[in-house]
């Protein structure tokens, strides 16, 4: 059965005017040439240490490009894109209540949107749905105006489902969710798979942070990853130290019923893996599990 969630937790940035792609290309770490009305891109901000600020989807709407972000930290976005605006032709504006972001999942839900590609776009009930850029698993976004309800997904054959449903299966594929999973000024995109889910174009000009996430890759300097974990006892809080044999192998971020994700050391995930013993967070035990898309 295909279902579908309100993303409550969402916001977004409106970027208007003859320069905002140009703007945005030289701050984003995807490539704005990939954004259309009829494809979605996953990008991330970055300081110019190349440390996660934000991540956010960019669409396409017409006459100006709208970010799907965290909405507490929606105006967070505008401000800090602002302070390069300098003489670049665009306006920005914090818009989140003028959007609601759903999400469909479910084994038809694609088909029936005739969405074959992540990212791929079509127009839907006077808004935009588009496939998970990140990963298809993911199902389908969309943007829609508050007046239609939730009318448009029912329409397709959804039922409604809880967001811990859905958080459920982010967090079994092993996806951050923006500053849930990623600490603001210190995580670092290539630990968290921006990577493979499509969040970087290496081939771009210049962003900020562009150079320091460049050299991470080709130095090999990864030593961390995100990943999910199966949970055995209490669900560790976020921030909770992992360990290995009293040593330190990581910490916990988000998780739902008996999985988690986690930030560990590869070395550590390696050495537990192969000698079959867990990982602990106080009195639980942790599981690695890595994601079929993740490349480490």
């Amino acid at each position: 059965m295909d279902k579908y969630v309100l993303l409550e937790d969402r916001g977004f940035v409106s970027v208007a005017g003859e320069d905002r792609r140009a703007f945005l290309q030289g701050l984003v770490s995807n490539d704005m040439a990939k954004v259309s009305p009829g494809h979605a891109a996953y990008s991330a901000f970055l300081t110019a240490q190349g440390k996660f600020l934000h991540d956010f989807f960019i669409v396409d709407l017409g006459d100006f490009l709208l970010l799907d972000c965290e909405r507490e930290r929606a105006e967070d976005l505008r401000k800090r894109l602002s302070l390069y605006k300098l003489r670049s032709k665009v306006v920005l504006g914090t818009v989140s209540d003028e959007y609601r972001s759903l999400a469909a999942f479910g084994p038809k839900v694609a088909e029936k949107m005739r969405l074959t590609e992540p990212g791929q776009a079509v127009e839907y009930a006077g808004g935009i749905a588009y496939l998970d850029p990140r990963l298809a698993a993911m199902g389908v976004r969309f943007l829609l105006h508050p007046g239609l309800g939730e009318d448009p997904l029912v329409a397709i054959g959804c039922i409604r489902a809880e967001p811990a449903e859905y958080h459920a299966l982010r967090i079994a594929n092993g996806l951050p969710d923006g500053s849930r999973d990623m600490v603001v000024d210190k995580a670092i995109l290539l630990e968290n798979g921006f990577d493979e889910l499509g969040g970087i174009d290496w081939k771009k000009g210049c962003y900020i942070g562009q150079e320091l996430t460049a050299r991470t890759k080709y130095r090999g300097l990864i030593k961390k990853r995100l990943m999910p974990v199966e949970v055995d006892g209490p669900m560790p809080a976020p921030g909770t130290e992992v360990a290995l044999d009293g040593k330190e192998a990581g910490e916990m971020r988000s998780g739902h019923g008996d999985r988690g994700l986690a930030l560990l050391r590869l070395d550590a995930v390696e050495k537990a893996l192969a000698e079959g013993r867990p990982l602990t967070a106080g009195r639980t035990k942790l599981t690695p599990k890595k994601p079929a898309w993740a490349v480490f």
